[in-house]
């Protein structure tokens, strides 16, 4: 924000997964993730902490573009002018869409905002079993474990291990696939699609392939249980002493 000032630009800030996160800054004010760029973005997607299918939420943090944000949310007019009274009629005056949820998606979201604490407590309470189902001495050296920073609180959004090698990763989904479960990678290199490899400069990103190759995200919903939890970490287990003996 330091920089976006001093050059005049502005800050969306990708906030798709950070409901219920928390930023302490260098002068020690803890700040919701979503309050510090100009706009914001959350997403509700059905991965998402809290869901309604697809979708998200605008936050406007700079009064400059609340009235412009109201327009294009009514689908390009001065609709909301006309109904508090301020416009004697209204009328398409900019650029806008559809992008605003039905009544009854936004009532579906709703409810679950109101019960954030509690589905946030469940979230934490299945992410710190993870952690102690893979806090233990078979998993050193083969697995590196989420790290929260000091600055930083745990939304519990996700689960990850990071595997050595790719061929670990491939073993370990595959097992847990074969026992019908379901576990993903997270995002795929950027400079290795379709779409930008011919824009890639041919730089070596190692840390990029690193994590694209060897993160794996565990299977996190509200409903899922210790016992769950345990026969994941079990498979995980399983897999990667049979790769070190080759069976």
């Amino acid at each position: 924000m330091d920089v976006a000032m001093r050059h005049n630009l502005f800050v969306v800030e990708d906030a798709a997964q950070a409901i219920d996160s928390f930023f302490t800054g260098k002068d020690g004010i803890k700040r919701p993730l979503g309050s510090i760029g100009h706009l914001a973005a959350f997403s509700f997607h059905e991965t998402k902490n809290i869901i309604s299918g697809e979708g998200g939420m605008l936050v406007v943090n700079d009064q400059r573009f609340v009235n412009r944000s109201e327009i294009i949310w009514e689908k390009g007019t001065n609709r909301s002018s006309f109904f508090r009274g301020e416009v004697d009629k209204y009328g398409w005056v900019d650029l806008g869409s559809s992008f605003l949820p039905s009544e009854i998606v936004a009532a579906f979201l709703w409810s679950q905002l109101e019960h954030l604490d509690g589905i946030q407590n469940k979230r934490k309470e299945i992410w710190n079993h993870y952690l102690d189902c893979f806090k233990k001495p078979e998993f050193e050296g083969n697995v590196v474990l989420p790290n929260i920073p000091d600055f930083a609180s745990n939304n519990a959004h996700m689960f990850y291990l990071v595997f050595n090698n790719i061929d670990q990763r491939s073993a370990v989904i595959a097992k847990e696939k074969a026992e019908g479960i379901d576990t993903v990678f997270h995002y795929l290199s950027l400079h290795k699609s379709p779409f930008y490899h011919q824009k890639h400069d041919g730089r070596n990103l190692e840390y990029t392939d690193k994590y694209s190759d060897c993160l794996l995200r565990l299977p996190f919903y509200v409903g899922l249980t210790k016992e769950d939890q345990l026969g994941i970490a079990g498979i995980v287990t399983s897999t990667l002493k049979a790769t070190h003996t080759g069976s």
